[in-house]
């Protein structure tokens, strides 16, 4: 690590040599400075593998420091040193493209540790930084999600994660820290939806022994599970106000403080959260602090349904099922193509978990490895009317003529691929001879040797 060079940008000379001495004990060389002029000067004669500035300086801004790098050398991390107190500042900074921040006074063993996963980002990739879960799809949507996660994941900024239920706001809160730099410490997810009000407290920080009847020893909370990690605070929007009021504090501090202790607890952990929620109608109601969604929703990330990944359907179906497959030690039971296509015509109202739980309910129903209509049950009122309008969920008024238009498409596009062989449509489709025969005649369907198709 002798060859890793630090620019430090700080007017204040005490502050100057306890950075300068952190970093030297590390066997890190730095380079000191007081103003911008002299670190724009830096940056043109070196490179540097981090830079870590003041905000307040005699000529500028640290944050017009933090833009330079960013349009320059995006691959150098920038921390912002803050006033204490100074989260808008530190917000502005994070927005701007900051790695982190941290407030004065310094607290030595948070910059150890910031240094430490800064420095981690431009490590060559190993297995370990390889994101354990994967995101399944071929769609534009996809692409630009797994490009977003790629670029948030080298960011130690608070994400909010937003995007209805089943959307899979866990997974891309996992690869975020799969990919990042904090990737060989824990991820934690907690549902604070499903953590009783008068737990909270206790659940997040822990508690001392002797804080309470019963507390027969010192327990670790969630923020002190995930330290040097990601705490995933999932359903967020679900947290009553006492306790939003707190988590809000040891987000600002960095530092927690067990129930039943006087003292504060440095606590490095990234923060990501997620909901389903319009958390920005909850604040409006007063259901939620607009200072706490400020403070978690430094970057927003959106995901789409599935309705508007359709290209995706038939990818995610087979996953599912290989991986069904696979863990009952069967053969891989596959879609008809009548089914893949009843699939592509369905809103998902549930998204993928929905589309999961449907395919796993299938394969169990299913006979001779293929998967039918019939096994699907899907719901009848979330049928999409026109496949050319997959993003306009519609119901549909009449199911049975629906359903039968479906089918007549289905089959008549399997006879023309086939040339009108109905054997060899009838094997295209999944189904026998006899049962193309009966749904022929019963859709009153005609080859072109007879008449037109209906």
């Amino acid at each position: 690590m002798t060859h890793i060079n630090v620019l430090i940008v700080d007017d204040e000379p005490d502050i100057r040599e306890l950075l300068e001495i952190t970093v030297g004990r590390m066997n890190l060389t730095s380079n000191a400075v007081s103003n911008l002029s002299e670190a724009f000067e830096c940056l043109n004669q070196c490179d540097y593998d981090l830079c870590l500035t003041d905000m307040n300086l005699p000529d500028g801004n640290g944050i017009d420091l933090v833009a330079h790098i960013q349009r320059t050398r995006p691959q150098t991390p920038v921390t912002v040193i803050t006033a204490y107190g100074s989260m808008d500042t530190a917000i502005h900074a994070l927005k701007t493209g900051a790695f982190d921040f941290l407030s004065k006074p310094v607290n030595l063993s948070l910059l150890r540790e910031m240094i430490g996963n800064a420095l981690r980002l431009n490590e060559p990739s190993s297995p370990n930084r390889t994101s354990k879960t994967q995101l399944i799809g071929d769609s534009k949507v996809i692409h630009h999600l797994k490009q977003k996660i790629k670029k948030l994941a080298r960011s130690q900024a608070p994400i909010y994660i937003s995007g209805e239920s089943g959307t899979g706001k866990e997974v891309v809160a996992r690869m975020i820290h799969d990919q990042g730099p904090r990737s060989d410490y824990p991820f934690v997810p907690v549902n604070c939806g499903a953590i009783p009000a008068e737990l909270m407290e206790n659940e997040f920080f822990g508690h001392t022994k002797g804080s309470f009847t019963g507390a027969v020893n010192d327990k670790p909370g969630l923020f002190q599970a995930a330290n040097g990690g990601t705490l995933l605070l999932d359903e967020v929007a679900d947290l009553p106000l006492q306790m939003q009021v707190k988590l809000l504090r040891a987000i600002q501090e960095k530092s927690i403080r067990p129930v039943g202790s006087h003292q504060e607890i440095p606590i490095d952990v990234r923060i990501l959260s997620a909901t389903h929620k319009d958390i920005g109608r909850q604040v409006e109601e007063g259901n939620f602090r607009q200072d706490l969604f400020y403070r978690i929703n430094v970057i927003e990330l959106f995901i789409s349904p599935l309705r508007d990944r359709g290209d995706d359907i038939s990818l995610l179906a087979q996953h599912f099922l290989q991986r069904q497959s696979q863990s009952c030690g069967v053969p891989e039971v596959k879609l008809s193509e009548e089914a893949k296509h009843y699939l592509a015509g369905y809103d998902f109202p549930g998204n993928v978990r929905e589309l999961e739980n449907i395919l796993e309910r299938a394969f169990t129903l299913c006979d001779d490895d293929i998967i039918k209509v019939d096994d699907l049950s899907l719901r009848s009122s979330h049928f999409i009317t026109s496949h050319s309008h997959k993003n306009q969920s519609q119901k549909v008024d009449n199911l049975e003529s629906y359903l039968e238009g479906l089918e007549k498409q289905v089959i008549t596009q399997a006879l023309k691929s086939t040339q009108w062989n109905k054997t060899a449509a009838a094997k295209k489709l999944g189904i026998t001879f006899r049962a193309l025969r009966y749904r022929l005649k019963k859709l009153n369907l005609h080859g072109p040797e007879d008449e037109t198709v209906n």
